[in-house]
């Protein structure tokens, strides 16, 4: 009997412990690990909200020993995650903790291949490039967007091009995420904001790749279902901890399901954007968003029906014109809600600058599994429409 490999799913997943409190067993897992000497990486905002401490006094409480780093921009660099791997090193580690947003994260995952493989990161760029595997990874995230926490991606920016890179790879699927609402408490606004639209892009994308399956759909869906009740409730009253554990649970969610189905092309112009300018990721993606799903409707029109539902839109005896315009036009809504409505060409952007973008985001492995195969020319016109 023959089968078609294109038609197979495989679904890679964390241990995940959800809820609130959950960081606080962060030195069970380590020991359980086998840790002697933890690497603790976080950023100055993370360390400033005192989440940093906190992990420091449990992990020293359980009698083990730790290194912390939080040299870290928001978008962690080449150079980071080396001089990251060279203090690992240094200090002899042998477990990896991060706690923070997508940049802790990722930063974190870089450095553990670096510190296993001695090489530069910049050499493990693309899909399973990894030969070692890396030390064991227990990831807290402290927003509610990424989901670096639960994902088989690392993005790192590349100053000397001005480029993020994307290393997937089952080996950076770290080993334990502690989901932890309390954590988000932190967040401003607009970065609630910023990391709740990222989220939503996740599950929308991997709900019409041409990798999603049974496997990854319910997840997306919920998700979409859940940002789009919640996210404006929670960036109008921040401080409310079960909208909170919804845009957690939605968050990782969506990771579960990009994770495994990948994305599309928001991400791929986003990565190279973020690279460019220097930008927050999840306004990078609310920027393009609904330019993208105007681009791709057509090549999935009955599954965009399915995301119009997830988010209210009553679809019953509806053309898919008027669906594809109504979606659009709720995600407007939202962004316009939410802050997050500005043009391109507000933060920097100029025609000018569309061919070397594009040209990026179309040797973006996100572009792959994409509904609609996307020319050069394509991807210029959605910039364009951004501006």
């Amino acid at each position: 009997m023959s089968y078609d490999i294109s038609s197979l799913r495989k679904f890679v997943s964390p241990e995940i412990v959800f809820g609130a409190g959950s960081r606080r067993s962060v030195a069970n897992f380590a020991a359980n690990y086998g840790a002697r000497h933890v690497f603790l990486v976080s950023d100055p905002g993370v360390q400033a909200a005192g989440w940093v401490r906190e992990i420091e006094a449990l992990l020293a409480e359980a009698g083990l020993e730790s290194t912390t780093f939080t040299a870290i921009s928001p978008n962690p660099k080449v150079d980071e995650v080396m001089s990251g791997a060279e203090l690992y090193q240094a200090n002899q580690c042998d477990v990896i903790v991060a706690i923070g947003g997508g940049s802790p994260m990722d930063c974190a995952k870089g450095i553990g291949i670096v510190a296993t493989h001695g090489r530069n990161i910049l050499e493990f760029e693309g899909v399973d490039t990894i030969t070692n595997p890396p030390p064991p990874l227990i990831l807290i995230p402290t927003t509610a967007g990424t989901s670096a926490d639960v994902s088989q991606f690392a993005i790192i920016s590349d100053p000397d091009r001005r480029f993020k890179f994307s290393i997937i790879s089952k080996a950076v699927v770290p080993d334990v995420s502690l989901i932890d609402p309390e954590v988000t408490e932190t967040m401003s606004a607009y970065l609630t904001a910023c990391t709740g639209v990222d989220a939503l892009v996740h599950a929308i994308e991997a709900f019409v790749s041409t990798g999603s399956g049974p496997l990854t759909d319910t997840h997306a869906l919920e998700a979409i279902r859940l940002i789009n009740r919640n996210l404006e409730p929670l960036v109008a009253s921040p401080a409310d901890p079960v909208l909170r554990e919804q845009i957690m649970l939605a968050s990782m969610q969506a990771g579960l399901a990009f994770s495994n189905a990948i994305l599309g092309a928001v991400h791929a112009m986003s990565h190279s954007l973020g690279g460019f300018l220097d930008l927050p990721h999840g306004l990078c993606n609310a920027l393009l968003l609904e330019h993208v799903v105007g681009y791709n409707f057509a090549s999935a029109e009955d599954r965009f029906r399915r995301v119009a539902e997830a988010m209210d839109i009553d679809t019953r005896g509806m053309a898919n014109a008027l669906v594809k315009k109504r979606l659009m036009a709720r995600i407007i809504e939202l962004k316009k809600t939410l802050g997050l409505e500005a043009r391109l060409q507000e933060l920097g952007v100029s025609v000018s600058d569309i061919p070397y973008l594009s040209g990026y985001a179309l040797k973006d492995p996100c572009i792959l599994t994409n509904p609609r195969k996307s020319s050069l020319r394509d991807v210029q016109v959605v910039y364009e429409e951004a501006l």
